[in-house]
């Protein structure tokens, strides 16, 4: 049994739960309040039974345990593993863990707590960080802001946060990992301290731990930015300052609005506005989206005109496709950054967000204003340009409406595009399939725990790259037990099979492998794929089905009021329909596969 079925043999959803939301007994099911969004009326169930839980409400969502520790505390499976597994006593195999040194990266988020408590005090109590105060205070930063941001002052001195950490029983050597300690090359190996004379900036992760550090100088020297190098605990591609204290504002608003720097992020959450986080000067990665995906689908990015140009042309899709979902841009100002504009006049920054305009327009915009296109050439151009970032969407119907679009700014036939389109179009038949192991894995796995359709789907997937290029309407949310759906989201997400374990927790490589091992028969991949997307879409809307009907019939028992059973009803209609469809789509393969 691997040691996520033991996990979930051990752990009981009910017991889970009733530490966030005051769970009441109703019939075979628990219902409460929703702990994800604001209600009066309880819409939250959850299902001993199927060890799974479902919300009518604003969500419309469900899963299973994982899916709701990560939900709830905004953390990874990996995360939602080991935090269900110390409470259920689990112990999880050094292999498991995300990198060997489990107790060196203990040691690391210690030592920089350390270091950022010192900088903190400096900042506040010492003499020689009185200009850094008055830096904050020209800021407008109150007392309570700079102490949530943990800021902070390094001396102007070689060796001080040394001497302060060695004193506290720090290595060197622990220091120099973290990336406090620089080594001199001329003196032969002797260190001092990375970080003189700045104002300290500490970076958490989402639950609260610094992994790094951002500082700025108080004057014109260069350069105007230093951050830790990378550790084992820090990447600044991963992270995103003020994650820790965006994470319950990005939940509740569903919507993330990244910015550029750690100002912008401290004046926005001054002011109230704290679904704000930042990518730190750099550009937003993949990673980085990634990670806010699990808080919310709605993006928007608030960057200078250069920046933001450069997202929109270059990435911009990228994002959408990660997030399934359209990125906006925020247009600020010439000049100003999002710190000025809130200090000026919070409802101007509030009226920029609600007109921020959907990130392909923004680019169509950008690149459009600087051709003619009145004249073939500037026509070529646009379509040079534009064209690759159409070609890119994943969803069609998205992709149809920016193909209309750009045909009509050019004056060109939208099937001279379209014909365009087919030669640019990234192939995905290009992708070749490893031979797979024909060792045949077995699991002892209790029957709530497995779901022989959803691993007999993406065994399939895994095991067939030319499937990628099949779009059958096969979603994430069909996938019920987290760890299938983990890996079901990697496999959207990576380009290239072969390194899907790289957008994965280490606990699911054992699963993993098991489905990439497993064996199956050679012939008609296609017809199974299709018929196991029904399969599971069948499988999922009758689960929603019979919880809705649940749900209906104590709703009606309690008295539930009209608006509240109506818009059940209202779920119970769709539901059907969609049923609908997928009979009509296996009465239709079924009458194919007799001809």
């Amino acid at each position: 049994m691997s040691v996520i079925d033991e996990v979930k043999q051990r752990v009981d959803i009910i017991e889970v739960v009733s530490q966030y939301a005051a769970l009441k007994k109703a019939g075979r099911t628990f219902r409460a309040l929703c702990p994800f969004h604001s209600e009066k009326h309880p819409s939250f169930f959850v299902y001993p039974e199927q060890q799974s839980w479902h919300c009518f409400g604003a969500c419309n969502t469900g899963g299973d345990v994982f899916s709701f520790i990560m939900k709830k505390e905004g953390i990874d499976f990996g995360d939602a593993l080991r935090l269900l597994a110390q409470k259920a006593g689990v112990t999880i195999s050094s292999r498991f863990e995300p990198e060997a040194g489990k107790e060196e990266r203990e040691r690391l988020y210690q030592v920089n707590q350390a270091a950022a408590q010192y900088f903190h005090n400096l900042l506040l109590n010492s003499a020689a960080g009185e200009r850094a105060r008055e830096y904050f205070t020209s800021r407008g930063f109150s007392l309570k802001t700079i102490t949530d941001f943990q800021l902070g002052f390094s001396l102007n001195s070689w060796e001080a946060l040394k001497q302060y950490l060695v004193e506290r029983g720090y290595t060197e050597s622990e220091l120099l990992t973290a990336g406090l300690v620089i080594e001199a090359e001329a003196e032969g190996g002797k260190t001092h301290d990375r970080f003189r004379n700045r104002l300290m900036f500490p970076i958490h992760d989402i639950r609260g731990r610094i992994v790094g550090f951002g500082a700025r100088v108080l004057d014109d020297s260069l350069p105007k930015y230093l951050n830790s190098p990378q550790t084992l605990i820090f990447d600044k591609s991963n992270c995103l300052y003020g994650i820790n204290l965006a994470t319950a504002a990005i939940r509740q608003q569903n919507l993330v609005v990244i910015v550029e720097g750690y100002i912008d992020v401290i004046t926005a959450h001054q002011n109230g506005f704290n679904n704000v986080v930042a990518s730190m000067g750099t550009s937003v990665t993949e990673k980085q989206v990634g990670r806010l995906k699990r808080l919310t689908k709605n993006m928007a990015l608030a960057l200078d005109a250069d920046a933001a140009g450069e997202e929109a042309t270059l990435r911009g899709v990228g994002y959408e496709n990660t997030l399934e979902a359209e990125v906006k841009v925020i247009i600020l100002p010439r000049g100003k950054d999002p710190d000025d504009v809130i200090k000026e006049d919070a409802k101007i920054w509030q009226n920029l967000l609600e007109e921020a305009l959907p990130i392909v327009d923004y680019t169509f915009n950008m690149v459009t204003s600087e051709l003619d296109l009145n004249i073939a050439k500037g026509k070529s151009l646009a379509v040079d340009k534009l064209l690759p970032i159409v070609a890119e969407m994943k969803d069609t119907v998205r992709q149809a409406h920016y193909l209309q679009k750009l045909a009509r700014l050019v004056k060109v036939s939208q099937h001279s595009l379209e014909a365009a389109l087919g030669k640019i179009k990234p192939s995905q038949g290009k992708r070749q399939a490893k031979e797979p192991s024909q060792e045949r894995v077995t699991h002892a796995v209790h029957p709530l725990l497995s779901s022989p359709v959803e691993e007999y789907c993406l065994a399939l997937l895994l095991q067939h790259p030319e499937l990628k290029g099949r779009n059958e309407g096969l979603s994430p949310e069909y996938f019920e037990n987290s760890e299938n759906r983990e890996i079901f989201t990697a496999w959207q997400q990576a380009n290239d099979l072969s390194s899907l374990k790289d957008g994965l927790d280490s606990a699911i490589w054992e699963h993993l492998d098991s489905l990439k091992t497993r064996s199956l028969p050679a012939n008609q991949i296609e017809q199974k794929y299709t018929n196991c997307v029904l399969r599971l879409r069948e499988k999922f809307l009758r689960s929603l089905e019979v919880k809705r009907a649940g749900v209906l019939a104590l709703e009606a028992e309690s008295g539930g009021t009209a608006a509240e059973l109506a818009k059940l009803e209202e779920q119970g209609i769709e539901v059907s329909v969609q049923l609908g469809e997928v009979f009509t789509q296996k009465s239709r393969g079924s009458q194919e596969q007799r001809r």
